[in-house]
């Protein structure tokens, strides 16, 4: 046998009470005088053994009474078999679920307030002496650390529905932090137990904590969201036609028909539709819109969808530029094409620099570089340009024909692109375009049957050994590279195999090349995100910002500003948010008094998925014999939180037998003391 409570031991000291009045509660007789022996049959006789055994059975009674109810107070148990017996308290970690899916509704009401009655029926099962930790979803600083029972209470009616969710590992880990020392340790996961929580066929336990899964029953919903949205042009100019590309999910078994979607900018009704999804599929339709004036825009995409509506909406931010700035660094017989193309359009801003005169500070203020027949690329210049890719930038390659092959392979292997094999002179016409590419996608409104393509007088032949990361945009015959795209870091290089010059062929002065140049400046700027989401992205991204002494930047909202964390990484300055933000909407990013970024936070969407772990796979998840699941419908939380966690309870006996000897006290009192008369 132990006791919850041995503390209340020392009250069996009060047993020393009844003894000592029973020791000194001595009679004094009274002298009565009488003249008459008539007198004396009036006196009641007690007999000396009778009055000794009555008076020895009450201080029993007493000395029982006090015993057994300190012992009720001290709360004696008999631990379950192989269980060691210990004086320790307990330490309870409760996560209440209070992600988007807790809104449900079922028989009992709103799943969150069931996981608040849940826990509060938990807390009725523990004593005085234990500690409570309450977790969310959230996090917070505050979650990590021990409360007592009317503070956990307190806490627990705060608990409001969030952005944030997590899954069961991170869970346990987070409860595991807080649950330490040498106490009993007890872990209840309250929780609706949406598929998404579960990320892995296990779980990593502690063997000291015990666990526990109160699964609490939803009605399933169909549900349709606004999945992702994406433009077709990473750069935006004043009054040009854009195109975005919207993607719905419907999460349900069932078909959702006519969902209407609308797309606004600015508060402006820019596009409007309506879609049909099957059963669990994805659908993406293409709204069309113009008009836009130069500066930030904030746009959402919206739908109405009932009953679940937290992703009936999907926010996005972009920013119209008055210009798109083009460096190019030109060699010595480079020619004025590049000049003359982006002179032609006042959208485009060109900075040239000259081969040996390049600034390379700059790099990350321009869309796109072109590198027009350098003679002898550096090394240096290779660096700069790496940097330059990884932050998202684009490069064009315009190569020299008449410079050191060896000097030029060099160059293009720091780039990781193909070496050049030999200069093939032989007049060799392009046979092949992908209309499908980006880069000309809409440039043509009816295909031409026979379609005039560029001729090569002279030109690069490429060893190219991988093609894995190759684009081809024009091809000579045989697929062989005339102009193509290669990944690099987080950007992009198109590579030519001829220059520019009239020598070298027509490229150009053929029709073909103004859209290619243009449309590849328009495809090639560093492209950022259009939304981030809250819980999962933890860091802002955006062009590199040169900060001056004691200047910070602050990132506000309505109701909200902080000083956000920033590092400067490959090109890019990253703004890390940590989980300073907790609700959705539009973010600004701000140096003093100039607008940096306009940043869009949404929903997670792994919340949208209305199907729930059944009680068997929970069972499977729980292969730890430390570890259980309860259905919250079907089996009584009471038996987690009483007397199942410790064994046999015996505080209601030892109650029970304190007020027994109570009422034998009482009865000795009255029945047992009943005088004779004698005559």
């Amino acid at each position: 046998m132990n006791f919850l409570y041995p503390g209340f031991l020392f009250a069996l000291l009060s047993v020393a009470i009844p003894v000592i009045i029973h020791l000194f509660n001595f009679r004094k007789f009274k002298k009565v005088y009488f003249s008459n022996v008539q007198l004396l049959k009036e006196v009641e006789q007690q007999n000396s053994s009778r009055e000794k055994l009555k008076n020895f059975l009450i201080l029993f009674s007493r000395i029982l009474a006090l015993i057994f109810l300190v012992l009720a107070f001290a709360q004696p148990y008999i631990p379950l078999k192989g269980q060691k017996t210990t004086n320790q308290n307990n330490s309870i970690s409760i996560y209440i679920d209070n992600s988007y899916s807790m809104e449900a509704i079922n028989k009992d009401g709103n799943l969150l307030d069931e996981a608040k009655r849940r826990a509060k029926e938990l807390i009725e099962g523990f004593g005085v002496n234990d500690r409570f930790q309450l977790l969310t979803n959230d996090f917070e600083g505050k979650h990590q650390r021990l409360l007592n029972a009317d503070e956990f209470l307190k806490a627990l009616d705060d608990v409001q529905i969030s952005a944030a969710n997590r899954n069961l590992q991170q869970i346990l880990n987070r409860q595991g932090n807080v649950l330490t020392g040498s106490v009993n340790k007890y872990s209840f996961i309250i929780s609706d137990f949406q598929k998404n929580i579960a990320k892995g066929p296990t779980l990593s336990t502690k063997k000291d904590i015990q666990y526990a899964f109160i699964k609490l029953n939803a009605t399933g919903l169909p549900n349709v969201a606004v999945d992702s949205v994406w433009t077709l042009s990473p750069n935006h100019q004043p009054g040009a036609s854009e195109k975005l590309v919207v993607q719905l999910k419907n999460y349900s078994d069932e078909e959702a028909t006519n969902i209407p979607l609308k797309l606004t900018i600015n508060n402006q009704q820019k596009g409007l539709s309506a879609m049909t999804i099957s059963a669990g599929k994805t659908k993406t339709d293409t709204l069309s819109f113009s008009g836009l004036k130069a500066g930030w825009k904030k746009g959402q995409i919206a739908i109405k969808d009932f009953p679940v509506t937290f992703d009936d909406t999907l926010s996005f931010s972009f920013k119209v530029d008055e210009s798109l700035s083009v460096l190019s660094i030109n060699g010595a017989n480079a020619g004025n094409y590049i000049k003359a193309l982006f002179a032609a359009d006042n959208y485009y801003k060109l900075t040239e620099n000259g081969e040996n005169n390049i600034n390379y500070s700059g790099f990350a203020n321009y869309g796109l570089i072109v590198l027009n027949g350098l003679k002898n690329p550096s090394t240096g210049l290779v660096q700069q340009l790496k940097t330059y890719l990884n932050a998202g930038g684009a490069i064009v390659i315009f190569p020299d024909l008449d410079a050191n092959i060896q000097t030029y392979n060099a160059f293009l292997s720091g780039l990781s692109l193909p070496i050049i094999q030999s200069l093939n002179t032989t007049e060799t016409k392009v046979d092949q375009i992908d209309l499908q590419n980006p880069i000309f996608k809409t440039v043509f409104e009816d295909i031409p049957k026979n379609l005039d393509l560029p001729v090569a007088q002279r030109y690069f032949s490429f060893i190219e050994s991988n093609s894995a990361n190759k684009e081809n945009i024009l091809s000579f015959p045989g697929g062989k590279l005339f102009f193509a795209k290669y990944g690099a870091g987080n950007g992009a290089v198109y590579l030519s195999a001829t220059g520019l010059n009239s020598g070298d062929g027509n490229l150009a002065r053929h029709p073909v090349f103004v859209p290619l140049m243009y449309r590849l400046a328009l495809n090639a700027g560093n492209e950022t995100a259009m939304y981030y989401n809250l819980g999962n992205d933890n860091a802002l991204a955006s062009k590199k910002i040169n900060l001056g002494k004691n200047q910070t930047l602050k990132l506000s909202a309505k109701n909200f500003e902080a000083i956000p964390e920033i590092r400067q990484v490959n090109g890019k300055t990253l703004i890390y948010i940590a989980d300073q933000i907790k609700s959705a909407g539009f973010y600004n990013l701000n140096l003093a008094d100039s607008l940096i970024s306009v940043y869009a936070i949404n929903s997670g969407r792994t919340e949208s998925d209305m199907h729930y772990l059944s009680k068997t796979t929970l069972d499977n998840l729980a292969a730890e014999s430390n570890l259980k699941v309860f259905d919250a419908d079907k089996d009584a939380v009471k038996l987690i939180a009483g007397a199942n966690k410790i064994g046999q309870t015996l505080w209601k006996l030892c109650l029970i037998l304190s007020l027994i000897f109570i009422a034998a006290e009482i009865l000795l009192i009255r029945f047992f003391n009943n005088p004779k008369k004698t005559i």
